[in-house]
């Protein structure tokens, strides 16, 4: 059935609070949502964050995907995801259209996003991290025994290279029960890498993600941590698996930095096929973004969907967040 681009807008979402991380802190995010109609009314929805330290912004991100529509125009929705997959480049913007073509197809043909995705069952409830903002050791402890307090037994906890030990301490200090892994966001690379993960290992650290530069993953060459490392700016696509697997026990496949679902399972299969764990995390964004990764973190050792449970607010019958785990919402 031949589809067209509905529309395509940029949203702009409240942060409760604010989201703070080594780059800076976020009050509000801005999302672009692609809408692709099909000829039998269908209207298929996509949403995209920008991936912020790849340059990409929404409005940018919106006018890439009006460029594209001229490609797809007339064609069915899988041959539509094919084109897109040659004449984008991964991003958000892929991202959104991408998994706009995807929840169309899925309407058209009958069927569920997950049996259209080829998984062998419907997906169920998981655990999903909690960020911890950056902070000082004693705000991040607070933070972390909220959330403690609100169910969640998994928290990811924002670090920069400087004091991260202590933050980590406060942390645990702040929620003793709770799994920890950690965002370095690449602050590691001039420090003793070894010894850091040994610490952090020491206070029940269970996965430290991107400890070096973009460039610089060989610094993790000769390291045998006592923890899983995670590849998550490094690796945004299946054909980075063979340049950074070596030195990487896991990946972080976001949909925006893969720029789709499609490009997304592409990556799950090659991590697989590397022995690489899967971690399925996400950008700030609102359930919308969260449905298709939440097919995808079915095959995930660490589930980081908590865009939609930092927002002011999400959009109406998004995704349940209870106790610490991620569902559709029931009823």
């Amino acid at each position: 059935m031949a589809i067209q681009l509905k529309s395509v807008r940029v949203e702009r979402w409240a942060v409760a609070g604010s989201f703070v991380i080594a780059r800076g802190a976020k009050t509000f995010v801005d999302v672009v949502v692609a809408e692709v109609l099909g000829a039998d009314g269908a209207v298929g929805r996509g949403e995209g964050t920008p991936v912020y330290y790849l340059g990409e912004d929404a409005a940018g991100c919106r006018d890439e995907i009006l460029r594209a529509a001229a490609h797809i125009a007339d064609l069915d929705a899988a041959a539509a995801r094919a084109v897109v997959q040659d004449i984008m480049a991964p991003g958000a913007a892929r991202n959104a259209l991408d998994c706009a073509l995807w929840d169309l197809e899925a309407q058209q043909r009958g069927l569920r996003l997950w049996q259209l995705a080829g998984c062998d069952g419907a997906p169920t409830a998981r655990d999903t991290a909690f960020t911890i903002s950056l902070g000082s050791p004693g705000a991040m402890a607070e933070q972390a025994a909220s959330a403690a307090a609100d169910g969640y037994r998994l928290l990811k906890l924002k670090l920069t290279g400087e004091d991260d030990r202590l933050r980590v301490a406060g942390v645990r200090k702040g929620a003793p029960d709770a799994r920890l892994i950690v965002d370095a966001n690449e602050s590691w690379g001039q420090l003793d890498i070894l010894g850091e993960a040994e610490a952090l290992a020491d206070l029940g650290v269970e996965m430290i993600e991107q400890p070096v530069p973009v460039g610089a993953d060989a610094l993790l060459d000769p390291i045998y941590a006592p923890v899983p490392f995670v590849a998550d700016e490094s690796c945004h696509t299946a054909a980075d698996v063979a340049r950074i697997g070596a030195f990487y026990d896991g990946v972080n496949i976001k949909l925006d930095k893969a720029g789709g679902l499609t490009e997304a399972l592409r990556l799950a299969d090659a991590a697989d096929a590397a022995g690489l764990a899967i971690m399925v995390g996400c950008m700030l964004s609102t359930s919308l973004a969260i449905a298709p990764a939440f097919v995808l973190a079915q095959r995930a050792r660490w589930v980081d969907l908590d865009g939609p449970a930092l927002l002011a607010r999400d959009r109406e019958g998004g995704f349940e967040f209870r106790d610490g785990r991620v569902g559709p919402r029931v009823g």
